[in-house]
């Protein structure tokens, strides 16, 4: 394993210096858990921030760390040009024809100079395709363009759905909602408006509360209708028609109707909806790095979508448990014009939520940009993480560090303005200054190669090359599908109640009005909610023709109908839910013993049940099994015993993780909160891991400052000593050469040797602590292996519980069974005569109590 693969730390490239203009020898490994704290990067054209993003990008999808992506100039695209094997083919449908042109190279040998350029490039920074295969298997990457299908398209009809937060504990929060879609909508037919001051933001937001504190969603048909005819008959002090009379409000609503009106806009209304869950992972839970291209569109649609996009996130962020473990990503690849230091855009309200809130979800936010100067920097306080890169003029790095100190203090740190002003104007590309307020102090670093190919933005055509195959799996548009219709049966014959006999005009086996039933028989009638007109259009829809029929005639058929409900507890395990069961058994499976496992289900609120048909309708006859109360007494006996027999609520269980599934919980949500929880668990343990290494490292690092310093100065005894030595010899030969008294030759002798002694045993202390600073490296070394070793042991073990994932049932009591209902029920069909292509006539039905 490579030093920088270990999860939960992004490798962004190596320590650079500056002076020497070379990188060193120290990796850069960022804490994955210091994006919660948010990042902001920026760089002039040129310096590289594009390349250094991306780096940020792929080791957050290594780490499997899911992003929304709004990528307005079409770089960051380059991130599904991946090729694992680096071949020229792979490179040369993207290579830039323009630049092989400028190099007087056809774009088979530009290709294969590119293929080369990477493969050296990724070597040089101990990358190989092996992590390019990982990156690939880590994540799905996918683009988005809405208002266009060159990639995949999305629906904005979500976004006005009412979001799932509670107007009690998020009152303001909702009201800002809807300030920022409120004013992106108006935009968007350009009306700039003061949601203070302007009549049409004040009715648009109060409808929009209206709906949404009910519950009700939103589309752009139903506002439309809303503006003509409000809900709400009082604005302030004054009545809507005296605040914005009739006939200004039919303007508003027609400007509003000529967006749905453009046939542009019917691409805004088709594809995937706005479903953040489902933009961060996948149906099997694996996570998704979700770019949305935005580089086609007018800037009033930029903002428009981006607000709504903002909005989203906040409610689903809303919606997690706090960690402070990274969960996902919001990455904003040019920020300019969309968090501006003076102006108030749509935009800007949510990013300020998203800085100042999304912490404690554990949710970051990177914002970049090459204009630092339209910034809003008191809003960047919240960031604690600062990439700069080369900058242009002196005002943006004046721009720039003031964000650092606004941040910095905020943070509580010190800063060193003239030290940074320094450091910045001698950036070069590549090499970026990393201020982090969970560090000591500030990293000027190069950027590692990146793993994606960086061939810079691409067009539309080409996002949909790219998307081709990733488009054909899309689902086609969310219509409203047609649901499914059980099956009359008309192969059985039952006892029955006979009915009166039918007038000639009335189906045979029918009748105008209800057979004669005992009193005590408990009888219901399911509501019609399908209209007779909208029956027909959905035969219409379902034979694929336009149908020349009779008026639709209502008929009741009679079925068992029960309803009862299930409470499932196990206190040990925090479980307790209550679940209804409806079920349809139709004529023909009344037999001694009644299959209840083979009944229609349905979901219906026993409230919703009417005790007299609608008028007009005609019956079929009741069945011998359903025509008195002991008949149905003992069916209601049967059904419980059902119940009891039968029901459970099996939920997903992770041993290891001691994690247990939620009613209603599909595996791919079980899984995703497992991975959630595996990583706060390996966060937590590696860190302690962590902090038991350091005492020891930091023990083994004193000692090796104290040796070496201890050479330094046997150094310098040795050297003193060798002189001494020198000198000492020197006089010994004056002495032996008679030059000076006899006697002190001798002594001159003498004394030179004990100066040898002294050189000796200096030399001596010098190898000694040459040899104990070998020794302790050798152990902080080993001891930083035996670290890395262990960090990854944990990783493996809580990426192996992800597998873990069993099935736990909970079994109702007996007094958890609770029967509401056992009756006969009258269940209404609209039967359609009608002419079929080949003129015959066709009699069909459609079951009315399905909407």
């Amino acid at each position: 394993m490579q030093p920088f693969e270990k999860l939960g730390a992004f490798y962004l490239g190596q320590e650079y210096d500056l002076g020497k203009g070379k990188r060193l020898d120290r990796l850069v490994m960022y804490d994955a858990r210091d994006l919660t704290t948010h990042a902001v990067c920026v760089g002039m054209t040129g310096s590289g921030k594009t390349g250094l993003c991306i780096d940020l990008l792929e080791e957050a999808a290594i780490d499997n760390v899911p992003a929304i992506i709004v990528d307005p100039k079409g770089d960051i695209t380059n991130l599904l040009l991946t090729f694992p094997d680096l071949q020229a083919e792979d490179f040369e449908p993207w290579v830039n024809v323009d630049d092989a042109r400028r190099k007087d190279m056809s774009v088979s040998e530009y290709a294969r100079s590119i293929a080369d350029t990477w493969r050296k490039g990724l070597a040089d920074w101990e990358e190989g395709p092996e992590r390019i295969l990982m990156l690939k298997k880590s994540a799905d990457f996918s683009i988005y363009t809405p208002g266009s299908d060159a990639g995949l398209p999305i629906s904005i009809l979500a976004s006005l759905k009412a979001p799932a937060l509670s107007w009690d504990e998020d009152e303001e929060l909702l009201r800002e909602q809807i300030q920022g879609t409120v004013s992106a909508l108006l935009g968007l037919v350009g009306i700039e408006a003061d949601p203070l001051q302007s009549r049409e933001h004040i009715l648009l937001s109060n409808i929009f509360e209206h709906f949404w504190r009910q519950g009700k969603d939103l589309d752009l048909t139903r506002l439309i209708t809303a503006v003509q005819s409000p809900p709400v008959r009082q604005v302030g002090a004054f009545d809507v028609d005296t605040f914005f009379p009739e006939k200004e409000r039919f303007s508003l609503a027609m400007s509003l109707n000529n967006i749905i009106a453009a046939p542009s806009f019917e691409s805004w209304l088709q594809g995937e909806p706005l479903d953040i869950s489902n933009l961060l992972y996948t149906s099997e839970g694996k996570p998704r790095h979700s770019i949305f291209y935005i580089a086609h569109l007018s800037e009033a649609e930029r903002m428009f979508f981006v607000t709504l996009l903002l909005g989203q996130i906040i409610t689903w962020v809303r919606q997690q448990s706090g960690t402070t473990s990274l969960r996902a990503l919001l990455y904003f690849d040019e920020v300019f014009g969309f968090f501006p230091p003076v102006a108030n855009p749509p935009s800007k309200r949510p990013l300020l939520t998203l800085l100042k809130q999304a912490r404690a979800f554990g949710f970051g936010v990177v914002l970049t940009t090459q204009n630092p100067a339209d910034l809003d920097y008191k809003g960047l306080s919240n960031a604690g993480t600062w990439f700069i890169g080369k900058l242009q003029t002196d005002q943006d790095k004046g721009r720039v560090l003031d964000g650092l100190q606004s941040a910095s203090s905020a943070a509580g740190s010190a800063l060193d303005r003239r030290q940074l002003d320094r450091i910045i104007s001698n950036l070069g590309s590549r090499v970026f200054l990393l201020h982090n307020v969970h560090e000591d102090q500030p990293v000027i670093f190069q950027t590692r190669w990146a793993m994606s190919y960086l061939r810079g933005p691409l067009t539309r055509s080409q996002v949909r090359q790219l998307m081709a195959g990733a488009r054909a799996e899309v689902p086609a548009p969310a219509a409203a599908a047609a649901p499914s219709r059980p099956a009359v049966r008309r192969d059985v014959a039952p006892a029955v109640t006979p009915a009166p006999a039918a007038a000639p005009d009335q189906p045979a086996g029918y009748s105008s009005s209800p057979p004669a039933l005992p009193p005590d028989l408990q009888q219901v009638f399911l509501p019609s909610r399908l209209s007779s007109n909208r029956a027909l259009s959905r035969l219409e829809e379902e034979v694929g023709q336009r149908l020349e029929s009779e008026e639709p005639t209502l008929i009741y058929e009679p079925c068992l109908l029960a309803l009862g409900r299930v409470s499932f507890v196990d206190r040990k395990r925090g479980v307790s839910e209550s679940r209804q069961v409806g079920l349809l058994v139709q004529p023909g499976d009344l037999g001694a013993i009644v299959r209840w496992q083979d009944a229609d289900p349905i979901d219906l609120d026993p409230k919703e049940l009417e005790g007299q048909p609608e008028p007009g309708a005609l019956f079929g006859s009741v069945p011998s099994q359903l025509n008195t109360a002991s008949e149905l007494k003992a069916l209601g006996k049967d059904f419980s015993d059902y119940l009891y027999h039968e029901e459970a609520l099996n939920l997903y269980y992770n041993p290891t993780l001691k994690l247990y599934g939620q009613p209603e919980e599909s595996e791919r949500e079980f899984k995703i909160r497992a991975q959630q929880l595996a990583r706060e668990s390996r966060d937590a343990e590696v860190e302690k891991l962590r902090k038991q290494y350091e005492q020891k490292l930091d023990r083994l690092e004193t000692k090796l400052a104290r040796e070496q310093q201890e050479l330094a100065g046997d150094q310098a005894e040795y050297e003193a000593r060798k002189r001494e030595e020198l000198i000492s010899a020197g006089e010994a030969v004056i002495g032996l050469l008679g030059i000076g008294r006899r006697r002190r030759s001798t002594t001159g002798i003498s004394r030179t040797a004990r100066k040898r002694r002294l050189t000796t045993s200096a030399k001596a202390d010098i190898t000694e602590s040459e040899a104990e600073i070998a020794r302790l490296q050798e152990d902080i070394e080993e001891m930083r292996q035996s670290l890395e070793e262990e960090a990854k042991a944990i990783t493996d073990k809580w990426t192996a519980t992800l597998d873990e994932i069993e099935t736990y049932t909970v079994k109702p009591r007996r007094s958890d069974v609770k029967v509401e209902l056992v009756a006969l029920g009258w269940t209404p069909y609209w039967e359609i005569a009608y002419r079929s292509a080949s003129g015959s006539l066709t009699h069909d039905r459609m079951p009315a109590w399905q909407s």
